[in-house]
């Protein structure tokens, strides 16, 4: 079986161009479903599972007090890898065709308020190297909306100061996302009187760099946003997502167009979009 969910991994990481992040979900999804099928139902082979066998793991789950939306996801899984399964003629029938996925509220996503953001942006030492970085990089997650993946992911030649925008890479190409001046600023201040210090002679060539001189990693940020919150006194918890949130939120509630913020968000589907409009 598990041969199986790596065949069917490396599809998409080949064919549908799928995100790491989509792959560990898909892979974490399925190899839990495959635990349940053979521990507890003592099935060897996916061609022995049935559409009882997958209701059965979705009232699993229920049962473990898994979140409606940890179901509804699992449910998606198994529709897209069985799916996978009959397309390439490894089973004859979808025993998922008819599973149901629990209902999962939709609700309006956590952004900061002005004052928030504001108290936030301001903790950061400009008198010093670290708080130069730590600006120039709140700023672009809050003045452009981009994944921290992507913001850790920036290389010095992915920013075009003259012209404003950086360019965010992706499986299908390159995404160009647009900064106001303020960025700019926060932004030309860090690379003029800061970056060096982190980089030194062994540049990494990221465009943001941590003490030892490596790129920024998802956990360092993490941390230092953690810390520029609680400094603030902002007491609710702040993810980098809560700043593409805001962002995005903000853009709306400006008057933009829902495909424009869509676009530079860098989603594939609208319906991501629109539920920031739930926040107007």
């Amino acid at each position: 079986m598990e041969k199986s969910i790596q065949r069917f991994i490396k599809y998409l990481h080949k064919t549908r161009k799928s995100s790491i992040n989509t792959e560990m979900s898909y892979r974490r999804d399925l190899e839990r479903l495959a635990q349940y099928l053979t521990g507890d139902l003592g099935k060897t082979d996916w061609t022995e599972v049935t559409s009882t066998n997958l209701n059965s793991y979705i009232l699993y789950l229920e049962d473990r007090q898994y979140a409606a939306a940890s179901v509804s996801r699992s449910v998606a899984s198994m529709r897209t890898f069985f799916h996978y399964l009959v397309r390439t003629h490894y089973l004859s029938d979808d025993p998922s065709y008819d599973l149901k996925a629990p209902k999962v509220e939709k609700k309006a996503p956590d952004i900061l308020s002005e004052d928030e953001i504001c108290a936030l942006l301001s903790q950061p030492d400009p008198a010093t190297p670290k708080g130069l970085r730590d600006k120039a990089m709140l700023m672009l997650l809050c003045g452009t909306g981009i994944r921290v993946s992507e913001l850790i992911g920036l290389k010095v030649e992915d920013i075009n100061l003259e012209m404003g925008y950086i360019s965010c890479r992706e499986r299908t190409g390159t995404r160009a996302v647009p900064f106001g001046p303020d960025v700019r600023a926060a932004v030309e201040a860090y690379l003029a009187d800061a970056r060096q210090n982190f980089a030194g002679d062994q540049d990494p060539g990221a465009l943001f760099v941590n003490c030892s001189g490596k790129a920024m990693s998802r956990q360092g940020f993490w941390k230092i946003l953690k810390g520029y919150a609680e400094n603030a006194d902002i007491s609710r918890d702040i993810t980098p997502h809560t700043l593409r949130h805001t962002f995005a939120a903000r853009m709306l509630a400006d008057g933009a167009d829902v495909y424009r913020v869509k676009e530079l968000l860098g989603y594939s589907d609208i319906s991501q979009t629109q539920i920031y409009a739930m926040r107007r």
